[in-house]
């Protein structure tokens, strides 16, 4: 065999090899496809309303703190050592608890996120299911999340499951919620 035909045979294999492993990827869009789920959009706006009332919350303590400093400021030269003391004192210990309530609230593990996993993850959980039975019935190896952080140079459309998956799930796919 000459070198050419060899490098041919190669080149042949591998596209031949590249085209039907291909047919085996898919990919679907999560954010597309939550868009189109009356729970997610409600768990969405509660959770949002949540957090502007916890943030309210944090900014009222964090206000008072200002004010309580503020009035100690103007009040220091006319206080003892012992009342300065007391009131550096209640002024470091509300700004302590104030850091501790935006900890629990915003923090790692915190309750927005508890409320999150709450109210998220069994929504998330029917997706995945949904995604897995497109998958099954279309034979597909592999599904990637075009919305995560996979990096999409070029996906074609006819490779794009979200539909799918949203019809799955009971939807009407909507083209308008998705982001060009």
């Amino acid at each position: 065999m000459t070198m050419k035909k060899i490098i041919g045979v190669v080149a042949l294999s591998i596209v031949a090899s590249s085209a039907a492993f291909a047919q085996r990827f898919a990919y679907v869009d999560t954010e597309y496809i939550l868009k189109h789920i009356p729970e997610y959009i409600a768990a969405q706006k509660q959770l949002d309303a949540l957090s502007v009332q916890w943030q309210e919350e944090v900014d009222n303590r964090f206000a008072e703190i200002e004010k309580l400093y503020k009035k100690y400021q103007e009040d220091q030269v006319l206080l003892s050592q012992e009342m300065r003391r007391k009131r550096e004192d209640e002024i470091v210990l509300r700004e302590r608890e104030a850091k501790e309530f935006q900890r629990q609230k915003f923090g790692f593990e915190g309750d927005l996120f508890q409320e999150r996993v709450k109210l998220i993850q069994p929504i998330q959980e029917r997706v995945a299911q949904a995604i897995q039975a497109v998958a099954t019935d279309q034979g597909l190896d592999i599904i990637l999340d075009k919305g995560s952080e996979v990096t999409f140079l070029y996906a074609n459309p006819r490779l794009d499951k979200s539909d799918d998956v949203i019809r799955r799930l009971g939807y009407k796919p909507d083209p308008s919620l998705a982001e060009n």
